[in-house]
């Protein structure tokens, strides 16, 4: 055959030359600003090692450990916004776009691993794990391409998909299959409905209590998941851990419901 030893080259015009050129003249030269902004690439990327493991505990059936490696996805993801904007990566690294990579990981492990727990673990009654686990992901895919799921105040538009808080309720809550079921639907229809859903760290209005509200809520969260047991409530060994953990969900909740009553009144 001939040529089969070396594919053509493809030929580069005048055109495509002068742009391959521009964009390696907007390129930074390396430095160190240019080391952070690509470090800080690394580290959001480090939240898919997460949900590797994450994946690993289940199917090691291990519930509580794969609330421990999302728990640790969501830090990264919480902590990777601020640094991202911090190092100024869309100047030092502008080729690379940390919001793809952001949404995909996110993705996995707000969405798709979450699903899967509900599969894997029999949180929904018999027949319907595979129909709420679809369910799940096709929703969610609304969620992570809709431009406006941020409103100009920082609230997300919708419910924001985050399935991994929601299997957390489930495990602490230890609710009924046909209740979580319930729950799923619900939330799914709310993917598509206008209401508001705080984001804990860019909404102003009551931004230092909340900030604080949300380090204590994790902390109250990790230590349920830690001292639960195998077929025992996360509650019954720290009544008073759960039930402070219970309250702080409900000033999250608070918020969430005030905000969106004021919202339709202003429409």
């Amino acid at each position: 055959m001939s040529g089969a030893g070396k594919a053509r080259e493809p030929e580069v015009t005048g055109s495509e030359a002068g742009s391959f050129e521009a964009a390696s003249e907007e390129r930074p030269p390396v430095s160190p600003q240019v080391v952070a902004a690509w470090g800080v690439h690394a580290f959001t990327a480090s939240g898919v090692i997460a949900g590797l493991l994450a994946i690993a505990a289940l199917i090691a059936g291990d519930f509580r450990m794969v609330l421990l490696w999302l728990g640790a996805a969501l830090l990264i993801d919480g902590f990777d916004g601020p640094m991202a904007r911090k190092a100024k990566v869309t100047h030092y690294a502008p080729q690379f776009d940390g919001a793809i990579l952001d949404h995909v990981i996110d993705y996995l492990t707000y969405s798709v691993i979450p699903a899967l727990m509900v599969y894997r673990f029999g949180l929904v009654p018999l027949g319907w794990a595979i129909p709420a686990a679809a369910y799940i992901m096709t929703t969610s895919l609304y969620c992570f391409g809709n431009r406006d799921m941020k409103t100009k105040d920082n609230y997300f538009s919708g419910f924001p998909a985050t399935w991994n808080i929601v299997v957390l309720f489930f495990f602490i809550f230890w609710s009924p299959a046909w209740l979580n079921l319930l729950v799923i639907i619900a939330l799914g229809i709310l993917t598509f409905v206008p209401i508001k859903f705080i984001h804990p760290f860019r909404v102003k209005e009551y931004r230092p209590l909340t900030i604080a509200m949300t380090g204590i809520w994790g902390g109250l969260t990790f230590a349920l998941v830690v001292t639960s047991e195998p077929g025992v409530p996360p509650g019954t060994n720290a009544s008073a851990v759960y039930w402070a953990w219970v309250v702080i969900c409900l000033y999250f909740t608070w918020i969430c419901v005030r905000r969106s009553i004021r919202d339709f009144r202003d429409r």
